[in-house]
């Protein structure tokens, strides 16, 4: 304690000297000293002062948002947020009426932004503490939902996931934790990128599973499985251009006012041969991208060569179509001549190219700035959109290169396409764990996991996602109440949604005047044609 002591106070003195020198003052009242410590035993807390006046020593200290406690166990924090959080769920208590209420919709908009952001805040901070204390937040999650559903209050919270189509917390906090370990791995400057756990230090979390492993180690366990450990983000250039010299970039489009559903082949191929007659002067440079199952790559078409380079598998073909831009202007830099056309079929490439901004993709950025370079040597580089698969030869030649592309290029990966195939493994792992529900009502009628359309009115709604659920004041009140559970007088076995809707013969007559149909399928109910009928029956 005494080293420890020596070390603090030298650098609150040298802290002391530096805002001396630049005008500012501490406050030691103001001030708060933490001693973060594991020890169960008794043990001195430090004795810090600034200017001869003590500091004062708390168990806790909130610090930007977050309660960091002396054990950083974080339960001050979470039961903090827990309070809070309940006050707000008033708000959706008051607009889930279930007469006039709002949607669902409008319910999980609201839930997202008042109460949803504040668990999310800071959670790759305090999601390292035990799972018995971040369980805690559930008792604020599993209610919301059911309000904003309207689902009945014994219905498994397995099925309020699915129904509202929102993550569970424990993967909702995965998420987070990894989207900013790789948002900030996508930052060249970012501190997080400095620190490495040297192995000894790992030896040593390995002997001690209880000790919380730094947020870096702790991110790439939840890589484990998804393909992603290995993998580097491309970095972002900020300061590419400065402020007053931001690259103009513009593109023509020949065949404007064509549609390509209405138009023949050879009616753009005539307008393609006529625009090529007026850039006679100019050496046309084709590019193409192509993503399909394991496979994405890009390919450059020049009079004098064809390039093709195979891509990461978690690229996207957006990222593709920008590489082979780049590709080609990298390959224009050494010729002689000056006067290149380059031809791409990607819209949303040359969009993107044509409003500037410092946090557009990386490969954007690298476009521009190899472009203004090349402009300054005198280079007159023009772009222009071709419709693709309409008999454009150089397009087809560029095309048919990149879906068989076998030279790896060296490139690291956009954080756009890491986000995107991390959240789709996600949504992956949170599937798998609904096709384990075998038992679970709503999986028989909804096993594949997406959004379901909402009806906009809030009482025929919460009927909806009762039955689908399975769970009703009818079937399962005798949960809340301590009662018998119902059982039918005519087949003598429980009550439940199957059994009245389908199985049961005293509703055989309704269904044959509703649906035209004696014996149904439980998932015809739910065909977007059949809710109305199935409301009135």
């Amino acid at each position: 304690m005494h080293l420890i002591e020596r070390q603090l106070q030298n650098a609150v003195n040298k802290l002391i000297a530096w805002c001396d020198n630049n005008g500012h003052t501490i406050s030691a009242e103001k001030s708060r000293c933490v001693h973060f410590c594991r020890k169960r035993n008794m043990h001195l807390d430090p004795n810090i002062r600034i200017r001869n006046s003590p500091i004062p020593v708390v168990n806790e200290i909130r610090f930007l948002g977050v309660i960091f406690d002396r054990k950083l166990t974080f339960l001050p924090h979470v039961l903090h947020l827990r309070k809070k959080c309940e006050k707000s769920l008033n708000i959706l208590k008051v607009l889930s009426k279930t007469s006039w209420g709002a949607d669902q919709t409008s319910l999980l908009r609201i839930y997202q932004a008042v109460i949803l952001s504040r668990i999310d805040y800071g959670c790759m901070v305090y999601g390292s503490v035990h799972p018995t204390v971040l369980r805690r937040l559930d008792t604020v999650h599993h209610p919301a939902l059911r309000i904003c559903s309207g689902a009945f209050r014994t219905s498994p919270v397995e099925s309020l996931y699915v129904i509202c189509h929102q993550l569970p917390l424990h993967l909702r906090r995965e998420k987070l934790s990894a989207l900013y370990f790789f948002r900030a791995m996508s930052v060249s400057m970012h501190p997080i990128n400095q620190l490495a756990l040297p192995n000894g230090l790992r030896r040593l979390y390995d002997s001690r599973p209880s000790h919380i492993l730094p947020f870096c180690e702790r991110a790439k366990m939840l890589l484990h499985g998804s393909d992603l450990n290995n993998i580097t983000i491309q970095s972002f250039d900020f300061f590419c251009f400065p402020p007053w010299d931001i690259p103009q970039f513009s593109y023509l489009n020949p065949f404007s006012g064509f549609e390509k559903s209405s138009t023949a082949p050879v009616t753009f191929q005539q307008l393609f041969h006529h625009h090529r007659y007026q850039y006679s002067s100019f050496i046309p440079i084709f590019t193409d991208g192509s993503k399909s199952d394991g496979h994405v790559g890009c390919g450059v078409v020049s009079p004098s060569d064809t390039l093709s380079y195979r891509l990461h598998n978690f690229c996207s073909v957006f990222t593709a179509e920008l590489v082979a831009i780049f590709c080609a202007l990298r390959e224009i830099s050494p010729s002689n001549q000056r006067k290149f056309i380059i031809y791409t079929d990607s819209m949303s490439a040359l969009q993107t190219l044509s409003h500037y901004d410092i946090q557009m993709h990386p490969v954007a950025l690298k476009i521009l700035s190899i472009l203004h370079f090349l402009r300054k040597e005198g280079f007159s580089i023009i772009f222009c959109w071709v419709p693709s698969h309409v008999g454009i030869s150089g397009n087809k030649i560029g095309d048919s290169i990149a879906k068989f592309a076998s030279t790896f290029l060296t490139q690291d990966i956009p954080y756009s396409d890491v986000k995107k195939s991390f959240v789709s493994h996600l949504h992956t792992t949170w599937q798998n764990n609904w096709d384990l529900q075998m038992n679970n009502k709503l999986h028989f009628v909804k096993p594949f996991i997406d959004m379901w359309p909402v009806h906009p009115i809030r009482e025929l709604d919460v009927k909806l996602t009762r039955l689908r659920i399975g769970h009703t004041r009818f079937t399962h009140k005798h949960l809340i109440f301590g009662e018998r559970t119902p059982v039918c007088p005519t087949c003598h076995t429980d009550f439940s949604v199957t059994h009245i809707l389908i199985e049961c013969p005293s509703f055989k007559s309704h269904r044959e005047y509703h649906f035209n149909s004696p014996s149904l399928t439980f998932r015809t109910w739910w065909v977007r044609n059949n809710i109305q009928i199935f409301l009135i029956f």
